[in-house]
């Protein structure tokens, strides 16, 4: 017998609500029944007469609003999995991830045409969302849960980005657990700045409202003075983002002292506020409660696994920490043995339950070596103190995370060694008040170019090259690089060259 499928569960509720405002943005609105009769002619018009498209990969370029989720619906009802692109990326990292991916459909929407046609290979079509608009009715397939539903790409100890894929069980489950944890009720307004090819964004934000048959509000790109008026209207209830979002907002609060009476108005509607994808520092978190009133809600999570932690909706949200497990979730931190660590004992987080992802893409080994015995393994260290889970960080220094996102050292220092002028390249994490870490470069360059070499013409190229949250902050040139004695670079060593010469 088939399993209960994530996207007619998804129908059904949007169907129950029908009538009530899914989605806001700068362009229009738009209900539940607008999102199923565009996400159905999306289909339709994806199927092109097929019964479905059984699993195949979607890679899709779009802006934050109705659009988006039509797509995004669109791809799930046909039967393929949605692989969200990242607007900010540039075209040759969209290159490396389309090739990787290999998508049997590529859509757009106008603004993003051009920028995807140029990342597609050679002979792709890039659809036009826009149309996509079959009106003719259409028998959509009926995917199960355990068919793959969503591929989102992350960095990894490899270097390289690997695709995530998860379920349709595992996306409901993620959604599952934090409706349960943090109260979600269709009567919700959230506020969504955050990226949309990204977990945070997708998930435990758009997924989680809509789940819910709640509303979300796009307001465009990021600017913090928007966001505290939007705020001040008194109508959101939600809001999600990464402490260097919180760290702007409350820059652009003290730069303004005669809008905080307007701004400070409409705060006591807001019921969640939460924090996540990078360690949120003590010190935002108390300025953010004397300016609000409102502790953030601290989480860890990740792709493989969605949310795992949480700091409790109700009671007390503990600065440092990042809470206990959510509904369906087991946790375990375990020593270098694999020995279960007693309280208070450092170890390595361990995660199992039914919102664990299926796999990496093409990637089996990769896949085999993320579990033990069951348990995925985050690389990620943590302390239980008093109930309450404390992270300490990576076991692995070649993971940075950085104002929200979590990248890759040795896909950086990679494109970095495309430069003719580098030699060898070391990429590093220095912890930032503003960042959670910054990204950082040491690079050695040949004898002839040192005199002559320009670290802003470096990071510029780079900007060509790579996201932007992924371009070093800072680029040193050194004449060497320090190893050891096997002629391994010492990481630790390169942060602290690097810190020494800022």
């Amino acid at each position: 017998m088939r399993r209960s499928t994530m996207p007619l569960e998804l129908v059904a509720r949007a169907e129950s609500n029908r009538e009530r405002l899914a989605i806001v943005d700068p362009e229009e609105s738009a209900t539940y029944a607008d999102l199923l009769e565009r996400s159905a002619a999306i289909a339709a018009g994806l199927l092109e007469g097929r019964s479905t498209l059984d699993g195949s990969r979607v890679a899709y370029l779009v802006g934050p609003g109705n659009e988006y989720i039509a797509v995004l619906w669109g791809i799930w009802r046909a039967g393929g999995v949605a692989v969200p692109m990242a607007l900010s990326h540039p075209v040759p990292e969209l290159t490396r991830l389309i090739a990787d991916a290999e998508p049997g459909g590529l859509i757009a929407d106008d603004a993003y045409a051009e920028k995807l046609g140029a990342a597609a290979p050679a002979g792709a079509e890039v659809l036009l969302a826009r149309n996509l608009r079959s009106t003719a009715p259409v028998a959509l397939p009926d995917p199960a849960g355990d068919d793959p539903a969503l591929m989102v790409y992350t960095s990894g100890t490899t270097g390289r980005p690997k695709g995530v894929v998860t379920s349709h069980a595992q996306v409901r489950a993620q959604w599952e657990a934090l409706e349960a944890a943090w109260g979600w009720h269709p009567d919700d307004r959230l506020l969504h700045v955050l990226p949309l090819h990204h977990v945070h964004g997708l998930q435990v934000a758009l997924g989680c409202a809509l789940y819910a048959g709640a509303s979300c509000e796009f307001i465009g790109p990021f600017d913090a003075r928007a966001v505290w008026e939007r705020l001040s209207h008194g109508d959101c209830s939600v809001f999600m983002a990464v402490p260097t979002i919180y760290r702007r907002l409350v820059s652009a609060w003290e730069a303004e002292p005669d809008a905080h009476s307007r701004w400070g108005s409409g705060l006591g509607g807001i019921r969640l506020m939460t924090s996540g994808s990078a360690a949120l520092p003590v010190d935002l978190l108390e300025r953010w409660e004397a300016i609000t009133g409102t502790r953030l809600l601290e989480r860890y999570g990740m792709t493989e696994i969605g949310m795992a932690l949480s700091n409790p909706l109700d009671g007390e949200r503990r600065p440092g920490t990042v809470g206990r497990p959510l509904p369906g979730v087991e946790v375990r931190l375990v020593d270098e043995r694999g020995q279960d660590c007693a309280a208070g004992v450092q170890g390595e987080l361990l995660v199992r339950g039914n919102q664990v992802f299926a796999d990496y893409w093409q990637r089996s080994e990769e896949t085999q070596a993320a579990f033990r015995d069951g348990w995925f393994v985050t690389g990620d260290e943590a302390v239980l103190e008093d109930g309450y889970y404390r992270m300490v960080g990576r076991t692995s220094v070649d993971i940075i995370k950085t104002g929200g996102y979590k990248v890759s050292a040795l896909e950086i220092e990679e494109v970095l060694r495309q430069h003719p002028n580098v030699d060898e390249v070391a990429v590093v994490g220095v912890p930032d008040t503003q960042w959670g870490e910054r990204v950082c470069a040491a690079v050695e360059v040949g004898v002839a170019d040192r005199e002559s070499f320009d670290a802003e013409s470096l990071r510029e190229w780079a900007r060509g090259q790579l996201a932007p949250y992924k371009v070093p902050k800072e680029i040193s040139r050194v004449d060497e690089l320090p190893r050891n004695a096997m002629g391994k670079v010492t990481k630790p060593d390169v942060r602290k060259l690097v810190e020494d010469t800022q």
